[in-house]
């Protein structure tokens, strides 16, 4: 058997996904030319379900990467893609010393009566506005992806240790769908 017969997936295909915008705001979505329905007796895909079914159709077919054209009402065209992670390498696990019976229990026994060290989180708001109702927004630090309100509000909440690390302190938020960015410092 071959090499590439035994991979799960083959990730140099791009699967094609295709959203076409109707009028009435509901999206017609299509993944490598067929029909990608909601499920049975739910309502019609709308902008807000955009993150939702790239991350249904990136389940579908993991390991591939997704081409997302979103087709405005107007004729415009917005595209997207969606890569998967590549896997992480791990390095080979040094074996252990052999460590003598007794010597080994008394170490378990110490490790289990040590109480846990807590984690001390410190959360930075940042909002931005103008956003598509219910579109993916990217954060910047990228540690992180929010989704508008239907008010086109994002809000995201992160570790302000991520802030430490940055020497602007600033934040970015960019809309996936509609292209707006909001660039500050969170509260």
């Amino acid at each position: 058997m071959s090499k590439r017969a035994r991979t799960k997936a083959d990730t140099s295909v791009v699967v094609m996904v295709r959203m076409a915008v109707q009028d009435d705001g509901t999206l017609h979505v299509t993944v490598d030319g067929g029909p990608y329905l909601p499920a049975e007796f739910a309502p019609p895909w709308r902008r807000a379900s955009y993150p939702h079914i790239v991350d249904a159709i990136s389940d579908q077919r993991p390991g591939q990467t997704l081409r997302v054209d979103v087709i405005e009402t107007d004729g415009r065209v917005i595209t997207d893609y969606r890569v998967p992670p590549k896997p992480r390498r791990t390095a080979a696990a040094a074996s252990p010393a052999p460590v003598p019976a007794q010597q080994h229990v008394s170490q378990a026994v110490e490790a289990a009566q040590a109480p846990p060290e807590p984690v001390q989180l410190r959360l930075a708001e940042f909002a931005g506005s103008g956003f598509v109702p219910g579109e993916d927004v990217a954060v910047a630090i990228v540690i992180a992806h929010t989704e508008t309100g239907p008010d086109g509000l994002s809000r995201t909440l992160i570790d302000a240790r991520y802030l430490d690390h940055a020497p602007t302190h600033e934040v970015i938020l960019l809309g996936r769908i509609s292209g707006t960015i909001c660039i500050g410092q969170p509260t």
